[in-house]
């Protein structure tokens, strides 16, 4: 490999390890000879995208404006599903696709992050109801077990109101007649997307998070590559490339006015906000899935928490940072207490999070009913665009959109083998799962934080035991947020490409979500454990706390306003801790 790729092996997974001096050698690397590939936008399909074109055997580059997944990538219902909407809109293809890629992401690709989740899906009307969502059910079910049963996702099973409330208990008996209980999946999306890029990088991928490109090079029509500029230094840099993918979700519009006009591609961002409170407000041994007026509720399991959401309206704000309003809160709140025996209130909300999904604009005015069929194209030599789809769908949009750099660049490529690539800690994860009780006795913390360190890192977790084995006082948790072992903090920084703190409190971790007062306790200790790795003096870590508080107090208090527009001028008050570019464009 690449001498600026740096290997680190652990229970027989390989990964790249991402920290400053490995960011600053792919800086370096992007700047230096011209690459066959270049990917903008570190969301899943740009990653998705990197993995694809390395595993191909091309020379790729990659490079995100903010933190990896730091946009709608990061802010999802976190799910891995077929899409039971879609049934009702006789969408069987899309459907079979998303269940091919579940499938494969339980078995083969990510076992250690994706994992099998159960829902209830309540029915309100005798009989023709039954009936009716029965035969999708069973068309969801039929779908899935002709790709290949996948262990651990039984088929659905009709319930009587009695069998409902018996796996349901808070659910209003006077709200049903009875459910459909199925099985679905779900997924840490931003710790998928950072899994995505370390494997990337073991292939050669050359990535690096905060920098955002500019503007275009070109040569008469053709692109032949990006200005870019290093947020961290305010460094300019040129990188050359064959071929460059723009992978930039909500900004794609932005993308083609950038290559001059508007493109073959429009884009509409479609708010989805999400609720999170704790379980024991919500008394069920299942998920939850809602048939709105407008689309579908989800209630789903998260650890020791519920999500619930989500909204699907038009967002016309800041696209780096969509706010929730209260009027969204409470809508969600509405929704869900149509069936619930005890309502949730306001004071039952935990967090709130919101994300924009990139949906291809058709004709209708209801961002609902637009497409999330993905499509490729080739506006001018040298770029290819790709847009729409669905997180659980990212592969295969990776898979088309390097078919089409392949076709351009006249290469003799082999085609997508990514279905059969499992990501950095997918190796030797169910061996090391078998013995976590050995790892626990070893290492000497509980068998319950080896089963949530197996969860989050898989066979990479021999890692941050390593750190624990080094400096025993990283195996203590963090103050504020004890789910999380400080280990797991400094291994954010030293490993995963952390830059800032919200990188580590947001996504690293969840503590900025799971967290009554969204990680302001643990702020301090945080940014402190960071430090070394990140190489800050007390002045970065003191500006680095307070920014992070200022930010959770634009947010709180943008959820307190009824309208985007008031809640997107409260939450612009506090831009990112690296600002943007002001001519540059951000990243999905």
């Amino acid at each position: 490999a690449d001498a600026s790729v740096r290997h680190v092996r652990a229970g027989g997974a390989e990964a790249s390890r991402l920290d400053p001096d490995s960011r600053s050698a792919a800086i370096a690397a992007l700047a230096g000879a011209e690459l066959q590939v270049l990917v903008v936008g570190g969301g899943v399909v740009g990653a998705g995208v990197a993995l694809d074109t390395a595993t191909r055997g091309l020379s790729v580059g990659l490079v995100e404006a903010r933190d990896f997944g730091a946009g709608t990538s990061s802010r999802s219902s976190k799910l891995i599903h077929g899409g039971l909407r879609y049934l009702e809109q006789l969408n069987f293809g899309l459907v079979r696709e998303a269940l091919t890629e579940r499938a494969l992401l339980l078995g083969v690709i990510a076992p250690h992050l994706v994992r099998p989740v159960p829902f209830l899906f309540p029915l309100t009307h005798h009989i023709w109801e039954r009936a009716y969502v029965g035969a999708g059910v069973t068309a969801y079910d039929a779908l899935g077990f002709s790709l290949g049963h996948v262990k651990g996702l039984p088929g659905h099973r009709q319930l009587s109101r009695r069998g409902a409330l018996r796996l349901a208990p808070g659910l209003k008996r006077s709200a049903i007649t009875g459910a459909v209980a199925y099985w679905d999946a779900q997924v840490d999306d931003a710790r998928y997307v950072m899994t995505l890029i370390r494997t990337a990088a073991s292939y050669g991928a050359q990535v690096a998070s905060r920098v955002q490109v500019t503007g275009f090079l070109r040569e008469g029509e053709r692109v032949t590559g990006v200005r870019a500029v290093d947020l961290e230094t305010g460094g300019e840099i040129q990188i050359r490339a064959q071929q460059v993918v723009n992978a930039t979700g909500v900004w794609t519009d932005e993308i083609q006015a950038m290559v001059g006009g508007r493109g073959m591609i429009h884009v509409r961002a479609s708010k989805g906000v999400h609720l999170v409170v704790p379980k024991d407000r919500i008394h069920s041994t299942t998920g939850i899935i809602l048939r709105t007026p407008v689309s579908v509720l989800f209630v789903i399991p998260w650890g020791r928490y519920w999500i619930v959401g989500t909204t699907d309206t038009d967002w016309t704000g800041s696209k780096a940072e969509p706010a929730a309003t209260g009027t969204d809160i409470d809508y969600l709140l509405g929704q869900a207490n149509r069936v619930l025996k005890t309502p949730l209130t306001r004071e039952d909300v935990i967090s709130v999070y919101a994300g924009l999904r990139p949906l291809l604009a058709g004709e209708s005015e209801s961002t609902s009913r637009l497409s999330r069929e993905h499509v490729v194209a080739h506006p001018v030599p040298g770029l290819v665009l790709v847009a729409g789809g669905k997180y659980t769908t990212y592969r295969v949009m990776a898979r088309d959109a390097v078919d089409a750099v392949v076709h351009a660049l006249d290469w003799r490529s082999p085609p997508s083998c990514t279905d059969r690539v499992p990501l950095a800690g997918a190796d030797g994860y169910l061996a090391l799962w078998n013995s976590r009780h050995r790892l626990a006795t070893s290492s000497g913390l509980h068998v319950a934080r080896i089963e949530h360190l197996l969860g989050r890192y898989g066979s990479l977790a021999p890692e941050v035991l390593a750190l624990v084995e080094a400096e025993p006082g990283l195996g203590r948790p963090v103050t504020g947020a004890d789910d999380y072992l400080r280990a797991e903090i400094v291994y954010a920084a030293s490993h995963e490409g952390a830059r800032h703190l919200d990188d580590v409190l947001a996504r690293r971790t969840r503590i900025a979500i799971e967290t009554p007062d969204h990680g302001i306790a643990a702020a301090e200790e945080v940014a402190d454990l960071i430090a070394k790795p990140l190489r800050w003096d007390g002045a970065q870590v003191t500006r680095e706390v307070g920014h992070y508080q200022a930010t959770i107090e634009a947010e709180r208090a943008s959820q307190e306003a009824s309208t985007d527009a008031d809640a997107g001028a409260i939450r612009d008050t506090v831009p990112d801790i690296v600002p943007a570019s002001a001519d540059g464009v951000q990243s999905r």
